[in-house]
C-alpha cells in the first residue's frame, strides 16, 4: 500500500479539460487498488475545503485575498499565486499523515510539488500532459511563454521519474527538455469504458435536438487553435454538398471561441452547444454518426477513445498520439492534420458507409476495453512510483529492472495495432 499526495489545479467538480478528469480517474481507481491517496488542488465556490470524495482525500486551496488576473494571455501571476496556496494547503494535509510519494500533475503545480517533495524528503514523479513548446507548434511568442518553457523543463528534469501519455511526448520531452529516456515512462491515458456508455434514451433526446435530416458530425474540446476546430469548419462545405441536412456539433469552450463563431457565421448547419458535462456529451457523442478530432497537436487524445467507449466512429488526425491510439481503417480513419480536404475525405467515409462505420465503431469499442481500462493504467503507474522509491533510496538494481520489466512499452501493449 502507498500513500500518494497528487497536486492538480483541476479537479471535479472543477474541470476545464481533459487533465481533471485524468487525475479523477487514476486517484479513484489508486484507492479501489487499496492505496491512500490525497488531491491537492483548487477551491472553488460551493466546494469543502476538505472532504474525502469516493475514498480520495480532497483538499482544496482557497484563494487568497489579492487577486492575480491573467492579462493578455499571461498566466504566470496567477499561477506562482496559486502556488503559494497550494503549498500551504499540502503542508497543513501531510500533519495528519505520512507519504511516500508526490505527483505533480503539469507546469501549473511545479513550485508547490518541488516545494513539498523537498519537505517531506520523498521522491516526486511528474506526469507531462503536453508542452507549451508542442502547444505552440514549436514557436514561443512571448516572454510567458518561455517561462512557461523553463517551468515545464525545471519539473521533468527535477522528477525522480516522468510520466508520458505517449511515445510520441517521450520524444517531445526528451528533445525539448533533454530528459533521460530511461527516467522517462510511457504510461497511456485510460477510459472508463462503462462512464461513457451512451444511454439510449438519452442518444435519442441528443439526435432529436441537434440531428437534421442527414448526419450528425460532433466535436468536443476545449475550444483553443491547437484543437485545430477550424479546420473542420473548412471542411463544412465540401462535407454539406456530399450529405444533404448534415449538421455539425461543436462542444466546449476556450478562447478560440469567438473567432471559430465568426468562421462558421455562414455555415447554419453548424452548432456551438458549449461546454457539456458528462453526461451531456456522451449522449452528443452517442448520438453522433462520426466523431472527429482535428487536432493539430495532441499529445494523446482521450475524446477519440472516449467517443470509442460510446459507440461512435472515430476521424482522428494522424498526429501526436492520436496517430498510436487510432488504427486506420480498423479502429477508426485518419487523415493528414492541417489539410480540410482529408479531413472531408475521412470523415466522408465513414459518412457514406453504414456498414464501415459500424465495424470501426465496434473494434475500437473492444479495443478500450482490452488496452485503456483504468485499473491496468493505475498498476502502471503504481510500477513507476515503486521505481521512483528505489532509485530514491540507491537501490538501482535487479529490483528496479524487474519493476521496469513489467511497465510495458507502447509497441508491446500495441503490438495488434
Amino acid at each position: 500500500m502507498l500513500r500518494i499526495m497528487m497536486l492538480s489545479w483541476e479537479y471535479p467538480p472543477l474541470l476545464v479539460g481533459g487533465l481533471g478528469r485524468h487525475v479523477h480517474a487514476l486517484a479513484t481507481t489508486l484507492v479501489r487498488a487499496g492505496h491512500e491517496v490525497t488531491v491537492v488542488t483548487r477551491h472553488t465556490p460551493g466546494t469543502l475545503l476538505e472532504e474525502y470524495a469516493e475514498g480520495v482525500r480532497v483538499v482544496r486551496a482557497p484563494d487568497d485575498p489579492p487577486g492575480f488576473e491573467v492579462v493578455d494571455g499571461n498566466p504566470l501571476a496567477w499561477a506562482v499565486a496559486f502556488n503559494h496556496t497550494l503549498t500551504r494547503s499540502a503542508l497543513r494535509a501531510t500533519r495528519t499523515g505520512r507519504y511516500d510519494v508526490v505527483h505533480a500533475h503539469d507546469w501549473l503545480v511545479t513550485h508547490a510539488a518541488m516545494t513539498v517533495s523537498d519537505h517531506l524528503d520523498v521522491p516526486l514523479v511528474a506526469t507531462v500532459h503536453a508542452t507549451e513548446s508542442g502547444r505552440h507548434q514549436g514557436w514561443l511568442p512571448e516572454a510567458h511563454n518561455h517561462t512557461i518553457d523553463d517551468i515545464e523543463r525545471w519539473l521533468a528534469t527535477g522528477a525522480a521519474r516522468a510520466i508520458v501519455c505517449s511515445a510520441y511526448m517521450k520524444r517531445e520531452v526528451g528533445r525539448l527538455f533533454g530528459v533521460n529516456p530511461d527516467r522517462t515512462d510511457v504510461v497511456f491515458n485510460g477510459v472508463d469504458a462503462l462512464r461513457w456508455r451512451a444511454r439510449p434514451r438519452a442518444v435519442a433526446a441528443a439526435r432529436a435536438r441537434y440531428a437534421g435530416s442527414g448526419p450528425l458530425v460532433s466535436c468536443a474540446g476545449r475550444l483553443v487553435y491547437e484543437k485545430g476546430v477550424q479546420h473542420l469548419l473548412s471542411a463544412v462545405p465540401e462535407l454539406r454538398d456530399r450529405f444533404p441536412g448534415l449538421r455539425v456539433v461543436i462542444a466546449g469552450d476556450g478562447p478560440y471561441r469567438a473567432e471559430l463563431e465568426d468562421l462558421a457565421a455562414d455555415h447554419p448547419e453548424v452548432t456551438f452547444a458549449g461546454f457539456l458535462d458528462g453526461h451531456e456529451l456522451t449522449a452528443l457523442m452517442g448520438a453522433s454518426d462520426c466523431y472527429v478530432v482535428p487536432s493539430i497537436y495532441e499529445p494523446f487524445g482521450m475524446v477519440a477513445l472516449e467517443a470509442a467507449a460510446a459507440g461512435t466512429p472515430v476521424a482522428a488526425a494522424d498526429t501526436g498520439g492520436l496517430a498510436e491510439i487510432v488504427e486506420h481503417g480498423v479502429t477508426g480513419v485518419k487523415f493528414a492534420p492541417n489539410d480540410p480536404a482529408a479531413l472531408a475525405w475521412a470523415a466522408g467515409s465513414v459518412l457514406a458507409d453504414r456498414e464501415y462505420a459500424r465495424a470501426l465503431a465496434l473494434r475500437a469499442h473492444e479495443r478500450v476495453h482490452e488496452d485503456f481500462n483504468w485499473p491496468s493504467i493505475a498498476a502502471r503507474t503504481v510500477d513507476v512510483y515503486e521505481l521512483a522509491r528505489i532509485q530514491d533510496a540507491g537501490q538501482v538494481t535487479r529490483e528496479a529492472e524487474s519493476v521496469l520489466a513489467r511497465i510495458p512499452s507502447p509497441t508491446a501493449a500495441h503490438s495488434h495495432s
